[in-house]
């Protein structure tokens, strides 16, 4: 796949490249469930894309919170990147350890600060690999670089929000969370959640987006899977999962069929399964 302007993601031969180019800078957004009991940045340290600096999104988030790495205030997440020499006038391409998952969540996260000039790695470090492409083990030393915030709140939903959508019905609502966890007969991976999922939300697990080699599907297979559940492209969107991290998944699906303003409810069932006065139901 060539680099065109309007597809979120680039390929790996495109990154090859352009690994030395002055105007591209690298990320590693590797993160984990808990329950998978790894250690991204432990990981990131012993192999990494050359020239990559390690994004945590646990930390780079709103930490005075319980929930689980919120997006962090305007002026902590242009104080954190400008160290990791992330900031105006380069090009960043994010990629992660899984193939796409937090690298999603990167990529969502610099948009909502203003920074449109953010990439996903199709196929991640698995697919990188796999094409015996180089890996180091070299931690960079970035030099620092400006980062100015313009805030695209068009692009973060609220519980508020959250609320009035499932109220009025005037978005359409994904939940990205596996088919189990949606209907209730899963628990969830985080104690103290209920079961089940908002009124009027439907199901698309964030892995049916892949196609069988990992990379992500053609835009046409993307366009079938939403318009087999039922979606209308042309009206509003707001996508939710477990965390936050999966939504922003679907997020880039659609940005690759040309949705580039898809809103993600950022607390997720991590802030609406955790309340007592929120509806849930439980079912297909």
């Amino acid at each position: 796949m060539d680099r065109s302007a309007s597809d979120p993601l680039v390929s790996t031969a495109w990154l090859a490249d352009h690994l030395e180019a002055p105007d591209v800078r690298i990320v590693d957004a590797s993160w984990f469930l808990p329950t998978a009991e790894r250690d991204p940045r432990a990981e990131y340290a012993a192999a990494h894309i050359p020239g990559a600096v390690f994004f945590d999104i646990d930390e780079i988030a709103d930490t005075d919170t319980p929930l689980p790495h919120m997006l962090p205030s305007s002026v902590k997440f242009a104080s954190r990147v400008q160290k990791l020499g992330l900031g105006d006038g380069v090009r960043i391409v994010v990629y992660d350890s899984s193939g796409i998952l937090g690298a999603a969540r990167v990529w969502w996260t610099f948009r909502v600060m203003g920074h449109e000039d953010v990439v996903v790695l199709d196929g991640g470090l698995p697919r990188w690999l796999a094409e015996g492409r180089p890996v180091d083990d070299r931690l960079p030393s970035p030099q620092p670089r400006h980062f100015t915030p313009r805030l695209a709140g068009d692009l973060v939903c609220d519980l508020a929000q959250m609320r009035r959508t499932v109220e009025t019905g005037r978005a359409q609502i994904i939940d990205a969370r596996p088919a189990g966890r949606f209907t209730g007969e899963t628990p969830e991976p985080r104690a103290g959640l209920r079961s089940g999922h908002m009124p009027g939300a439907v199901n698309i697990p964030g892995g049916s987006v892949f196609a069988e080699d990992g990379l992500m599907k053609s835009a046409e297979q993307l366009a079938a899977l939403f318009a087999a559940a039922g979606l209308d492209l042309k009206k509003p969107i707001v996508t939710t999962c477990g965390s936050g991290i999966t939504a922003s998944l679907l997020a880039l699906a659609l940005a690759r069929l040309g949705r580039s303003r898809t809103m993600v409810y950022d607390g997720s069932w991590s802030e609406w399964g955790g309340r007592d006065d929120t509806p849930v139901v439980t079912g297909p």
